[in-house]
């Protein structure tokens, strides 16, 4: 008995024990509000990523791939995929695992007994399980598909950040800019109101071309506030993809240039087999189905019995008897038809939702090319429009400095070319959304100076706020 209290405790020592981690909602809160952009460790992580120290901290403009590396660090939806890769990877472990073997001990007592000997039998016996026809290289081999899909959905997560946060930031810049342009084109209209009262009261124009105009400049301050209102939400939007609170970016400054290249769409072909190369969604459907493979080839496996051996040993009344017991399952009822069947079953679906998915991500292409093309056509002429509404506005403005037309005709003038400024802007957005949907098709930036960071893989708060 005092080896067996010894063996149970030496067994006990090894095993690991709980650690209570308690979540507390009010402190993640404020961890949460207290998120800036300063962060001396944002600038390690930045500096890391971008190859070169970052001199004036925090930085005075802020260009796209700061943004995006700051999403990076701080989005909370990259760390739920990090986890779900940890748990895979823990997974792993347990596909691993060789079955424990189990002891048992049954004594007996004798009621009755002859000659002085004991009146008890002590029986001891082990059960050594043993796995056969290659299960556990199965197991090992479908969890670790699925950790290398839990792995390549970490990329597609923080495509995903990255494109939600391009869209935010579009759309702060549109909304940005409108507002500049409305308030130039109301300030416009306000003079050409003005300019028409006045001709009202020389009844030289009618009441009706006055309230048009007013009502038109009613219009502009109406679309004004949208737009201020549109600007609001999308800071908020901003913050949400960065993972920050929409306080910690009121005061930041947009690089100039941030939407301002124009970019020739790549050959479709080309644009195709990169995609279904390299888009991560794709690859880790791949591996789901390598992992649908390794769980048919588990079940078919299964057919075949594990082995298990039992030695014994027994004391009875004195008398030393030792055995070795043997057994298998008997595959008599059923041969794991059922389970079989299921996994063929998965791995159909499996292989559909591949194909599915590649012809969608073909569809998306095609339909994304097609629509960035129109949309940058749909700009050079709104862009032509507004070349042509400035030369008109120089001509008039010469005939106003010459004296050989009016205010009203000049006002008329810069009116045309402020509307003119509007629509070449919305065309601007447009095809920079175009381009935006163009990206995500083929899950990489265009132009693809720089890949996205190698390590998005890694926490880069290993301690997190609320853990403190």
């Amino acid at each position: 008995m005092p080896v067996l209290i010894l063996l149970a405790a030496a067994l006990l020592s090894g095993c690991a024990t709980y650690q209570p981690r308690p979540l507390e909602p009010a402190r993640t809160a404020a961890a949460f509000e207290s998120r800036t952009l300063d962060n001396p460790e944002l600038k390690k992580f930045l500096e890391g990523n971008l190859g070169r120290e970052i001199t004036s901290w925090p930085p005075k403009t802020w260009d796209f791939r700061l943004l995006m590396l700051t999403a990076f660090y701080y989005n909370p939806e990259l760390d739920v995929a990090r986890a779900q890769w940890a748990v895979a990877e823990a997974r792993k472990i347990t596909a691993g695992q060789r079955p424990n073997p189990s002891f048992g001990f049954t004594p007996q007592h004798h009621s009755r007994t002859a000659g002085g000997l004991s009146p008890w039998t002590l029986g001891f016996n082990l059960d050594i399980p043993i796995e056969t026809a290659g299960k556990r290289g199965y197991r090992i081999a479908r969890a670790g598909s699925l950790t290398e899909a839990a792995r390549l959905n970490i990329a597609t997560v923080a495509w995903k950040v990255r494109s939600r946060l391009r869209t935010g930031l579009l759309d702060l810049y549109a909304a940005g800019r409108a507002e500049t342009l409305l308030r130039r084109e109301q300030s416009v209209r306000a003079e050409l109101v003005k300019a028409l009262r006045r001709r009202l009261d020389l009844g030289e124009v009618s009441r009706p071309d006055v309230t048009q105009a007013e009502i038109s400049l009613a219009q502009a301050a109406v679309l004004l506030r949208e737009t201020q209102r549109q600007k609001a939400e999308a800071r908020v939007r901003v913050a949400d993809a960065l993972g920050l609170p929409v306080t910690a970016i009121e005061g930041i400054t947009l690089s100039p240039d941030i939407f301002a290249a124009r970019l020739p769409p790549p050959p479709p072909r080309e644009a195709r087999r990169q995609a279904l190369l390299n888009r991560s969604d794709i690859l880790a459907l791949l591996a789901e189905y390598e992992a649908s493979q390794a769980a048919l080839q588990l079940e078919i496996a299964k057919q075949y019995p594990d082995i298990h051996l039992g030695p014994g040993y027994q004391w009875d009344q004195g008398d030393n008897k030792w055995s070795l017991g043997f057994s298998v399952t008997m595959p008599i009822l059923n041969r794991n038809r059922g389970p079989i069947a299921e996994a063929e079953a998965r791995r159909k679906e499996t292989a559909a939702r591949f194909d599915a998915l590649q012809a969608a991500v073909i569809g998306e292409i095609d339909l994304a090319l097609r629509g960035y093309r129109a949309a940058v056509d749909k700009l050079e002429t709104a862009e032509g429009l507004l070349l042509s509404q400035k030369n008109r506005w120089k001509s008039v403005e010469a005939l106003f400095a010459a004296g050989e037309t009016d205010r009203l005709t000049l006002l008329s003038a810069v009116l045309e070319q402020e509307v003119s400024a509007l629509v070449r802007q919305d065309a601007l957005v447009r095809a920079e959304r175009s381009l935006g949907v163009l990206e995500d098709a083929l899950q990489r930036p265009l132009p693809q100076v720089e890949p996205l960071p190698v390590n998005v893989e890694t926490d880069p708060r290993p301690e997190k706020e609320n853990r403190k």
